[in-house]
């Protein structure tokens, strides 16, 4: 199997390079056939990567530990679900995901572009088999998925803990399927520029493939965020780690591009924007590759310490992609990325979209200088310093504040100039609204005078829910007046009418929800680090929190073997004496990877430690509760029972068959006897309002994201016709 797979890696690098080189090769001389030969590669390398993937996935799920990953990425204590998940924790399996994924939406896009954009195409599959060339080579010299062992140990390291999670099954495969999906306009926009041919033909070709990248994006952004609040046990969603921002930064300028070109295609403007901002994207997108798979930043996120192999290999391909593309946008520059139009007015949607890309950019390079200035500094003051949340927030709130207004402004506003008395009959409905909500909030929230920044992001937010809500409704009644039928029949009428509008205001609606549920989140949160013992309680903002008592326990995998120690406690939450909750939070406690140095018993101690909180969600506050139990005397205990065991096994009063059932039991004793009588645990618990706000707005976004991103009707049928009058075109093209 590992020589099939192999083998796979091998030819699909062969590929790579031919057809890269028969597409160019047939672009510049004008022939068909190398052209449809290079497009055929592009095909079979979606087919071999596939076999070479699911080589790799069936080794993680029969647990082959010749395979060195397996043996260091799974165990037979992993759940099948997990074991398939576990691939791509690996260095090697995350590489061999990409290549996988990207092969898979090119030749998806190729194939549906066929007959289209025939000038372009050609270096655009060029482009993108040269990027799964680099994916194959990595995969074949520096880190093999189907690397062997010559003895296969009896058991393997595992999964870590804290990727045991639902979410972390799918939230690479969005983060990847993003990333290699805005390969796809980056990879047209290449070959655009190449023949100088920028007109939108190029973005409506490939806005689908766009669309899709930004949401799956979004959708592995989100999840990443879910499991930092739920898995963690730090109490947060977003810390403005490394890897973190990594994903945020082509999503941030994939979203301007989508904006964008909106203005490319109906006034034939900002094309050295769109151009800029989709090579940017691309780029980015190898870079947030590079940070999670180098270990170049620290980062809790980041599960590879063998990255330096890669981090020269992915500096050479960064600074190949940025040099060509500044070199393709300035040498076009002056003439075929010329914009047909200017600005007619200040106030016009052109200008709008204008500044929103201002603010997008101006986010993107200041998580982009966050992110990178511990490097920054080390290069300049020999010291590896980094920035905090603080510093985040200090300069992107006041950005988000005027980015959430103009979404509230930009869909209102006509294309070329609007009056700023119409502009005003439109907007003081919403005005309204904003202004009441803030009074809402200025009233039933104590604090909110101090956290003026907050009351701000709630007055723009509910500003912009507000004239989203108010186009959809006068577009629902303008539709009900003309075909008649119920409001919902209409409404569901003019969205699919009009996807693309409507699932954006959507969209806005969605984001709008989420920057609310940030903002109180962040700003109204009361959050508290005690030390209790069972029967202890602890009160903040009104509300009492018992430890009622403990529990523990050992838990064991499918075949029987120790997987985890399990302290935890119940706590009941209470406010005005009634109880709002009754949370269990724990700690698992794994064992650690080695021999008797670590301890008969000690080292199902020695491991990774996860923290499983205690959540009561709710759509007005969520209640969290994290513990970390004490077992310093615990630990010492355990050492005392390794000698006395070892003793025990050694003067042949316990029988070496025997040994590994009088562990588990020893083991087991032990741990009730302390989970009855516990020391103080510290606990960390948190009543945070409207989190459950971000989850929704997520929701929403996905949900408008959707809708834009599925093909009307008539564009369908309209491809159709385009295609069969192109094959029409050329029959008789043949015959002449």
């Amino acid at each position: 199997m590992a020589v099939l797979g192999q083998a796979c890696l091998i030819i699909a690098l062969g590929l790579c390079l031919y057809g890269a080189i028969a597409s160019v090769a047939g672009a510049r001389s004008g022939s068909v056939a190398l052209v449809l030969s290079g497009r055929r590669s592009l095909y079979a390398l979606a087919g071999v990567v596939t076999v070479a993937f699911v080589v790799m996935e069936l080794a993680f799920l029969r647990s082959d530990f010749h395979f060195a990953v397996v043996s260091s990425h799974s165990s037979t204590t992993t759940p099948w679900y997990y074991r398939l998940a576990a691939a791509w924790s690996s260095q090697e399996g995350s590489l061999m995901l990409w290549l996988f994924l990207l092969s898979l939406w090119s030749a998806l896009c190729v194939f549906l572009l066929r007959g289209r954009l025939r000038d372009v195409a050609p270096y655009a599959t060029a482009v993108l088999l040269v990027l799964g060339a680099f994916f194959a080579t990595l995969l074949i010299f520096t880190a093999s998925p189907f690397e062997r062992v010559a003895l296969a140990p009896v058991e393997g390291v595992g999964l870590s803990p804290l990727l045991r999670y639902p979410s972390m099954m799918i939230h690479p495969l969005m983060l990847y399927s993003g990333y290699t999906l805005f390969s796809v306009p980056f990879a047209f926009a290449v070959g655009a520029l190449i023949v100088r041919r920028v007109d939108a033909e190029w973005i409506r070709a490939t806005r689908m493939f766009a669309l899709g990248a930004w949401l799956a994006l979004g959708i592995g952004i989100v999840l990443g965020a879910r499991w930092s609040y739920a898995e963690l046990g730090w109490g947060g969603y977003w810390a403005w780690d490394p890897v973190e921002n990594a994903s945020l930064l082509p999503w941030l300028t994939g979203t301007a591009f989508l904006h964008s070109v909106m203005i490319q295609e109906r006034r034939g403007m900002l094309k050295v924007w769109n151009a800029s901002l989709i090579l940017a994207t691309g780029i980015l997108c190898i870079l947030g590759t590079f940070l999670v798979r180098s270990g170049i930043l620290d980062s809790i996120h980041a599960f590879v310490t063998e990255g330096n192999q890669i981090a020269w290999a992915f500096t050479a391909l960064i600074c190949v992609m940025l040099a060509g593309s500044v070199y393709l946008v300035v040498s076009r520059r002056s003439d075929v990325l010329r914009s047909e139009a200017r600005l007619d007015a200040l106030l016009s949607r052109e200008s709008l979209f204008l500044a929103n890309n201002l603010v997008f950019v101006a986010l993107t390079f200041v998580v982009l200088w966050g992110t990178f200035f511990p490097l920054i500094s080390e290069a300049i003051t020999g010291n590896k310093a980094a920035v905090g949340p603080p510093w985040f927030d200090r300069y992107t709130v006041p950005l988000v504040l005027i980015l959430v207004l103009l979404t509230g402004i930009g869909p209102v506003v006509p294309w070329r100039r609007i009056t700023v008395s119409r502009l005003w009959r439109t907007l003081r409905g919403p005005v309204v609204v904003a202004v009441l909500v803030t009074a809402a909030v200025l009233v039933f929230a104590d604090t909110a005078t101090d956290h003026v920044t907050t009351v701000l992001l709630f007055l723009v937010a509910a500003f912009a829910i507000s004239v989203a809500l108010q186009e959809l409704w006068r577009g629902t009644r303008a539709r009900q007046a003309m075909s008649g039928g119920n409001i919902v029949v209409a409404f569901g009428t003019l969205v699919k009418r009009n996807r693309r509008r409507y699932g954006g205001y959507i969209v806005h609606i969605g984001i709008a929800v989420i920057f609310i549920g940030v903002a109180a989140s962040s700003a109204f949160k009361h959050e508290r680090d005690v030390r209790l013992a069972p029967g202890q309680s602890t009160t903040m903002n009104g509300y009492t929190f018992t430890y009622l008592s403990s529990t523990g326990g050992v838990e064991r995998a499918a075949n029987g073997a120790i997987e985890n120690i399990t302290f935890g406690s119940k706590v009941r939450v209470t406010k005005d004496g009634r109880q709002v909750a009754l949370v269990e939070p724990s700690r698992d406690y794994f064992p650690g990877m080695g021999g008797l140095e670590l301890g008969v018993l000690s080292r199902y101690f020695a491991g990774e430690s996860t923290s499983e909180i205690g959540l009561k969600a709710g759509v007005v506050r969520d209640v969290w509760v994290a513990q970390q139990p004490d077992i310093t005397a615990l630990l010492k205990k355990l050492e005392r029972a390794d000698r006395v065991f070892v003793q025990l096994v050694r003067s042949g009063r316990i029988q070496m068959t025997q040994a590994s059932q009088v562990r588990d039991l020893t083991l087991a004793r032990i741990v009730r006897e302390y989970a009855a009588a516990p020391p103080p645990s510290r606990f960390r618990v948190i009543v945070s309002p409207m989190v459950m706000w971000i989850w929704i707005g997520s929701l929403i976004v996905i949900g408008g994201g959707l809708i834009a991103i599925w093909p009307e009707p008539g564009a369908v049928r309209g491809r159709v016709r385009a295609r069969y009058a192109a094959r029409v075109a050329q029959d008789l093209g043949r015959t002449a």
